[in-house]
Parts: C-alpha cells; structure tokens; sequence
C-alpha cells in the first residue's frame, strides 16, 4: 500500500507523459496490485451481496488515463486509483460499491449517481411512500455515524411535485442517492484494512438495497 500511495503522490507532483513513461515500471506494479486488491474487494463483498460473485475485476476498474478533451485541466493522468463494483456494470444506473485510493482523500462509497430524472423523482417517491423504512436505515446509530450524508449535491428546496409539509425534506434534496466513508492513508497502512473496509460496504448495503429496488424496476 505504501507503494500504491508513494506512486499516486508522485503523479501528481509530476503529471506528465515524459515523467509517467520513465516510471512506467512504477505504474505497472502498483496497478497489478490494485487491480488484486479490486478482486479480493470483490470476494469480500460477495459473502453478503451474492450479486458481485465473479464479476471480471477489469469490468470494475476505471481507466488511470484521462479524458482532457471538455477539461480545463489538460493533465493526463488521474490521480487515484477507482474500483467500482456493481454486478450491472459500471454505466448502470444500478447502483453499486466504490474503492477510491487518493493519497488525503480516500474513500468507500456505495449508490446510484447520474441517475436519469424519471428514477430519481421515482426513487424519492419511494422515500415518501417507504419513509419509516428508509428512516430505519439511514437514521441507525452506527450507519449515521459513519455516513452522516445521502448525497453529493442537493436542491436547496424541495423537488417539484413533492408537498412542501414532508417532515423529512433532507431525504429528498439529494441530486444523487449515494453515501461514502472518507478513509486517512493510514488505514491502508494497518493490516487487515480489507477486512474492515468491507465491513464498511456490509453496513451500506441495506441502502442501496433500498435505493436498487426502486432503480431495478426501470432497467
């Protein structure tokens, strides 16, 4: 781990072609280690979420080259390392269990994002229709403790066509239905760390239960 961190810090200091080809050995050990990190990851998750079981890992991982042509950044390598397990694919808006290794900003995360706009207002019409279900979930001491926010980007009011006395507003502003544990490097540092990391995505997993039942009816 400490040579999948070393290699991202120094991406980023140096994110060139000139400097990445001459460390080009670099970058191929640390994402071969990666890359059985995402299928370990992958094993994990199985034992709770059968759906995963022999998913092909480089289906989960996401390109390390990036896409500069509408950025104004031009800088061609990313710098992170992404695992995204969901056993629909990774453009389904199923939802599914994300690994982000960033050196400051690591994270796991599980749910649906760029949802197309008929299942979102469908998704939010479950949390009104199913709300002590979901307040059961996401309101669970240690789940609100480790994934105290739903969402990455939210209305600043209630959507439209929603009645404005919902008492639980908070659940419907969400732009995305998704939920994430910032993780320090040093977590990757101690052993053991997958077993806890998974533990983590067990704990989410009856949210994007919730969230997967109302998707998987459009898909």
């Amino acid at each position: 781990m400490t040579d999948i961190f070393d290699f991202l810090k120094d991406i980023a200091a140096h994110n060139d072609r000139e400097w990445f080809h001459a460390h080009r050995d670099r970058f191929d050990a640390v994402y071969a280690h990666f890359t059985d990190i995402a299928a370990d990851m992958i094993a994990r998750i199985a034992q709770f979420d059968p759906a995963v079981a022999g998913l092909p890992v480089k289906g989960t991982l996401y390109r390390f080259y990036r896409d500069t042509r509408f950025s104004l950044d031009k800088s061609p390598y990313k710098r992170h390392f992404g695992c995204y397990i969901n056993p629909r694919g990774k453009k389904s808006p199923h939802g599914g269990y994300y690994l982000h290794l960033e050196p400051g900003h690591s994270l796991v995360a599980c749910g649906a994002y760029c949802l197309p706009s008929p299942i979102l207002r469908a998704v939010r019409r479950s949390i009104v229709e199913r709300t002590d279900e979901f307040r059961a979930i996401v309101e669970a001491p240690q789940f609100a403790a480790h994934f105290p926010t739903i969402g990455m980007e939210h209305l600043k009011t209630l959507p439209a066509g929603f009645p404005r006395t919902y008492p639980y507003p908070q659940y419907l502003r969400p732009k995305d239905y998704s939920v994430w544990h910032d993780l320090p490097d040093a977590f990757f540092l101690q052993s053991g760390w997958e077993e806890r990391a998974a533990a983590l995505f067990r704990e989410m997993k009856p949210f994007l239960d919730f969230v997967n039942d109302t998707i998987d009816d459009y898909l």
